[in-house]
């Protein structure tokens, strides 16, 4: 399967989720362990003020960092985050942000994960670091 084919194959099985956050996948590197994703959040996952709600912005980073695994992966078929830290350092507003997932160490049975979502502004608004189980195809 081509690039492009995976790409579009990913974009068509995003999980309820991630649709309602309006995600695409717009873009991986396998060999390099990275995806990054495209959001168009709305206002309904704001809180006060336009700001979007920590749970979504948790959402986007996790999203970002499990593609990483699931583009690189291909026999994984599913992963339990098993720890998660973020970070929140700017404000997401309702529009168009992009997280960025990248695969720090993969094992058998374990990876260790990075993200980082930029806010409309160009600004890093939140990283993460994350701890998953790889659950392999058997």
């Amino acid at each position: 399967m081509t690039k492009h084919e995976r790409l579009v194959a990913a974009n068509e099985h995003l999980p309820p989720c991630l649709q309602i956050l309006k995600a695409r996948l717009l873009d991986f590197d396998s060999e390099a362990g990275t995806a990054d994703l495209q959001f168009d959040v709305s206002e309904q996952f704001c809180h006060s003020v336009n700001v979007v709600q920590g749970g979504n912005v948790t959402a986007m980073l996790d999203a970002a960092m499990s593609h990483a695994v699931f583009m690189q992966e291909t026999d994984v078929v599913a992963l339990p985050t098993l720890e998660l830290k973020v970070s929140f350092l700017e404000p997401t507003l309702a529009g168009r942000v992009t997280a960025h997932g990248k695969v720090i160490k993969s094992g058998r049975s374990i990876a260790f994960l990075e993200g980082t979502l930029i806010n409309a502004e160009g600004l890093v608004a939140a990283t993460a670091s994350s701890t998953a189980k790889l659950v392999r195809r058997k």
